[in-house]
């Protein structure tokens, strides 16, 4: 962020103005992901209370923040997101984004290794999470996802019996080009809401159905990630078990409290 010099400071060092600070403070606000791109921001009332400055400094400092596309402001409609000051949130928790999806962000090549789709019986725990007899046959997929040409992950899926499914030809097809069951469920229209997500490691050695399938030759701890996809009532469309390698995935959660302002520009000046 641009400042500018004070020739009253020995070696006429920089000395952060209001407006400077007001910047900052909002585009480290922007960057915790707290307002996504394309939503409304606060009143400029609201904002210029919250940062303790005058609107006109504050309306100074969204211009530089809208020069530079971080913020867009709409004549008599208000102030919103633009372009997304941090990707973190968008390969975190916060959001159900495609494995697809990320590797896309990530730049890595996604590509699909073994692939079984077979329909059988559901078994007691699947049934009673979907609430049908354990005879019951739903469709299972199981595969290897490798990235940039190596195993990553290993993933299963089971679809509640009841969501209409393309035929396996297309499934097959489907999953081949890079889509996630997830894709196959929106692409269905199914009404996917959330997840509930079980996050714990889970050893792997050549000697299990997991590690052969993944190459493993050592013993080594994977990342295992439990996901029930339900929809905005609460139904339960589909379970996948997700094992990753160590480095094929990593996951964080930024935590924010709620309609947290940002951080007041007085304050900020006072701390230097």
């Amino acid at each position: 962020m641009a400042t500018r010099a004070d020739p009253a400071r020995p070696g006429g060092s920089a000395k952060q103005s209001l407006v400077d600070i007001a910047e900052e403070a909002l585009r480290g606000w922007l960057a915790t992901g707290r307002h996504r791109p394309g939503e409304r921001l606060p009143p400029e009332q609201e904002l210029s209370a919250h940062l303790g400055i005058s609107r006109g400094t504050l309306r100074t400092a969204l211009q530089r923040l809208e020069d530079s596309g971080e913020i867009v402001r709409r004549q008599g409609s208000g102030t919103y997101v633009g372009r997304a000051a941090s990707t973190a949130l968008e390969e975190g928790l916060e959001k159900l984004v495609s494995y697809r999806e990320l590797a896309r962000r990530r730049g890595v090549n996604l590509e699909l290794g073994d692939l079984s789709i077979e329909e059988r019986r559901v078994g007691p725990e699947m049934g009673e999470l979907f609430g049908v007899d354990p005879d019951t046959k739903a469709m299972h997929f199981t595969r290897v996802l490798l990235l940039d040409g190596e195993e990553g992950a290993w993933m299963r899926d089971i679809v509640h019996p009841d969501i209409e499914l393309p035929s396996s030809a297309r499934l097959e097809k489907m999953l081949s080009s890079g889509d996630m069951v997830l894709d196959v469920l929106l692409n269905q229209n199914v009404p996917v809401a959330y997840t509930r997500l079980h996050i714990t490691t889970r050893l792997l050695t050549k000697r299990d159905r997991v590690g052969r399938a993944l190459s493993v030759d050592d013993p080594v701890a994977a990342l295992e990630i439990d996901h029930v996809t339900c929809t905005a009532e609460g139904a339960p469309v589909e379970h996948s078990t997700d094992i990753f390698l160590p480095r094929s995935l990593d996951l964080h959660v930024m935590r924010w409290l709620e309609d947290m302002p940002p951080v007041p520009a007085i304050a900020r000046s006072t701390r230097a």
